[in-house]
């Protein structure tokens, strides 16, 4: 990755060059991967803002994450930028940054007084050398075990499992009652948040932290991280063939329409079914995976790529503007499923299970994913590594365990 951005570096502002024109209008073509009905509505939250203030607003956008990232390399390689692009806060952006490809919003920040409004711990994830560089758009919970009511009463559960040994049992009557136990999303990055939820319960927050902030080798080689192999491996015989590749918002279908019983999934999934007009609490249930002591989280963010245009660089400040408004924030939670960043907005109208994403960030009980933490090199390892092991059933555990082991030493 960091050979690809010092190549990137001087071939995106030479590119960018040309870019000014006599348009004096604030366009922004702004870069995602949001494609699902509530990411879209979400986003739409911040595009009417935008052009509310004068903005010109272009969507740019490409389903999954990985596919967008790609495509954006190649927008790099070719000197044809984004306004901006949407980020995971982490080690990912700040590649970006060291190179010199994005542009500051610190004045932007000063003037808005981000730093009093936003959870310390985030705007420590969004400031790099004392500037600030991106501007979350809200923090997700990603441990989370969503559940359909109908499908639970199908199957004669009559609340949510504690632990393991009760989630499986579960899953055996979800099977003899003829659905899909778990609702899974067959691709690398699923497949590693719910690898996450499973160590979590494992190795509890400090083991968590100890394995993914500090590399700590006792804690990556504890058998802790064994036991979550095994569960994490249990979990095959639970999910349908047609599993592989699939997308996790039609994974959230197969639980919205009662096909499967749960999914587990980041809270960005809770948008899919508030666009299907499900409510929770009623039709729909969330509890943080079995076992859990606290909540994995993630917050997405924007961030701003130098183009050398003075109108590009107006249309970046205005488009932070909007996104850190405190009404756009809680609009754009409201649609994707999210916690607002800003900890000053009002709470009053979001549901259930945003409330309890709300009380764990309160209380502490919260523990940044792996991404913000790690390398994105080490990210691709594990995600690859996950992925194989999920595709090998036969796989040892401890030969597993120490392969894990290896790729963060």
């Amino acid at each position: 990755m960091k050979r690809m951005t010092m190549l990137l570096a001087g071939t995106i502002l030479l590119g960018a060059a040309g870019l000014a024109n006599a348009d004096d209008k604030l366009k922004a073509e702004v870069f995602t991967s949001w494609t699902s009905g509530g990411e879209g509505r979400a986003v739409d939250a911040i595009k009417k803002e935008f052009e509310k203030r004068g903005g010109v607003w272009e969507s740019s956008t490409i389903a999954g994450f990985e596919n967008a990232n790609a495509a954006f390399q190649n927008r790099l390689v070719a000197g044809d930028p984004p306004t901006a692009k949407q980020v995971v806060v982490g080690k990912d952006p700040a590649e970006f940054i060291e190179q010199g490809l994005m542009n500051p919003m610190d004045d932007v920040a000063a003037a808005g007084k981000w730093k009093d409004a936003l959870p310390k711990a985030l705007y420590d994830y969004i400031t790099y050398d004392g500037k600030v560089y991106l501007t979350p758009t809200g923090i997700h919970g990603e441990s989370w075990m969503f559940y359909s009511k109908d499908a639970f009463s199908k199957a004669a559960i009559t609340e949510e499992p504690k632990d393991w040994d009760a989630f499986f049992a579960d899953m055996d009557k979800l099977k003899a009652a003829g659905l899909t136990p778990i609702a899974w999303g067959g691709q690398g990055w699923q497949e590693v948040k719910v690898f996450n939820m499973v160590l979590l319960s494992q190795v509890g927050m400090d083991g968590f932290m100890k394995i993914y902030a500090e590399k700590d080798q006792a804690a990556l080689t504890s058998d802790g991280v064994k036991k979550a192999l095994e569960i994490f491996g249990k979990m095959r015989t639970y999910v349908d063939e047609g599993s592989a590749g699939r997308n996790w918002n039609d994974a959230t279908a197969m639980v919205i329409t009662g096909k499967a019983g749960v999914q587990f999934m980041g809270d960005w999934a809770k948008g899919e079914f508030t666009a299907a007009g499900k409510v929770a609490d009623k039709d729909f249930g969330c509890a943080i995976s079995p076992a859990s002591p606290g909540l994995i989280y993630i917050a997405d963010a924007f961030g701003y790529l130098k183009t050398n245009d003075a109108n590009q660089d107006a249309a970046q400040k205005l488009l932070a503007e909007v996104v850190m408004d405190p009404a756009v924030q809680v609009e754009f939670s409201l649609n994707k499923g999210s916690i607002p960043a800003r900890i000053d907005v009002d709470k009053s109208k979001f549901d259930a299970c945003t409330q309890k994403g709300m009380a764990f960030m309160a209380d502490g009980k919260i523990v940044p994913e792996h991404a913000i933490t790690t390398t994105p090199e080490q990210v691709g390892a594990l995600t690859d590594f996950i992925g194989e092991y999920w595709a090998n059933p036969s796989a040892d555990i401890d030969a597993s365990a120490a392969q894990f082991a290896a790729i963060f030493e």
